[in-house]
């Protein structure tokens, strides 16, 4: 669970930066950096989704997993647009944080328990 959380966090840094880029005016941030953005989170759900098959996992990596999913599947629809060069509408890159927030501090508090 340890490496899920370490991947969220940094992949969390690189929405932010991206989301940043975007509420400044750039309608399609960096996709370097978007690109690595999407491989790091890719890669904490990998991380959660062996620990939850493999451990069990507790309760709360389970509902984080369902939330990281969701969150996935803002990015998908996020970094579609943004292949298509089409501005990223803010309304959705505040909602895909938002939930992306919710699964990361419901892995940390299942976590720390």
């Amino acid at each position: 669970m340890t490496l899920a959380l370490i991947l969220f966090a940094v992949a969390a840094v690189g929405g932010l930066v991206l989301a940043l880029q975007r509420f400044t005016g750039k309608p399609t941030p960096s996709l370097p950096l978007a690109l690595v953005h999407g491989l790091v989170a890719a890669s904490g759900l990998v991380a959660l989704i062996v620990f939850v098959a493999n451990d069990g996992g507790v309760t709360a990596a389970k509902v984080a997993l369902v939330l990281l999913v969701a969150a996935a599947l803002g990015g998908f629809f996020l970094f579609s647009r943004h292949l298509k060069k089409i501005a990223l509408p803010i309304p959705i890159i505040v909602v895909h944080a938002l939930v992306a927030l919710a699964g990361f501090v419901t892995l940390l508090i299942g976590a720390l328990h």
